[in-house]
């Protein structure tokens, strides 16, 4: 977790809850620490927490808070009974994951910046198995980076094509108003690094599922590729 007294130097380390802990009505064998996380984060006392406490409590290494699509995505990811909040058992699913998520950035964040730039992220997804071409990472950056100029939407107009996992990638991004190409690209912070990683890994899985001969292409129509698009984050 993000501690307000962690020293780290200059860096100010990944991100994650930010202090301010309570503690009362600990349920039996929970973890001390974890419940008083949660009884910190559901402020309105109802005994889980909304998409709005959650995003008042998560906070990138720099004090800046979560990016709003990301803590509907962590939301979506750990409301498993789908009830709209996240309750203590599914808040201890999720205080590791972002846990899990806090290695890996420092690992790849080599600069100690706070952020992970163009190298960096290739980097990452390279060790996560994901080997993309030089012009989709730099989309990637400036799509998830601080801040993004928007561009008009692009997306494919073919009522029946044959695309790439690349293609689709690059066509995803587009349609999410991507940066323009001028300026310097920006770093990548916490929260978008991780919602940069779970939409390739979930983009990369739905393209799998269409390319059932494995030669890396898929013939699909534009309304198949609509709905491939569209049920992702």
């Amino acid at each position: 977790m993000a501690y307000q007294n962690s020293p780290y130097g200059g860096y100010g380390g990944p991100g994650g809850f930010s202090s301010g802990m309570a503690q009362a009505g600990l349920p039996p064998g929970a973890d001390p620490q974890l419940w008083s996380w949660f009884s910190a984060v559901d402020t309105d006392r109802s005994g889980a927490i909304s998409a709005i406490e959650l995003e008042r409590a998560l906070i990138n290494g720099d004090w800046t808070p979560f990016d709003l699509d990301t803590v509907k995505l962590l939301m979506g990811m750990f409301d498993v009974d789908r009830s709209g909040t996240i309750g203590f058992n599914e808040f201890c699913g999720l205080w590791k994951y972002i846990k899990d998520w806090q290695n890996v950035f420092r690992y790849f964040d080599r600069d100690r910046s706070g952020t992970i730039d163009r190298n960096e992220l290739r980097d990452a997804l390279s060790r996560f198995g994901y080997n993309l071409s030089p012009p989709l990472i730099k989309l990637i950056q400036v799509k998830y980076g601080m801040s993004p100029i928007h561009s008009p939407i692009r997306v494919m107009h073919l009522s029946h094509c044959r695309i790439s996992a690349e293609t689709m990638l690059i066509q995803d991004i587009q349609a999410s108003n991507v940066a323009s190409n001028y300026g310097p690209a920006p770093g990548i912070t916490f929260d978008r690094f991780v919602r940069a990683c779970v939409v390739i890994k979930q983009l990369s899985g739905a393209f799998q599922n269409l390319d059932t001969d494995n030669d890396g292409w898929v013939q699909i129509s534009y309304d198949q590729f609509m709905q491939t698009v569209l049920s992702l984050p």
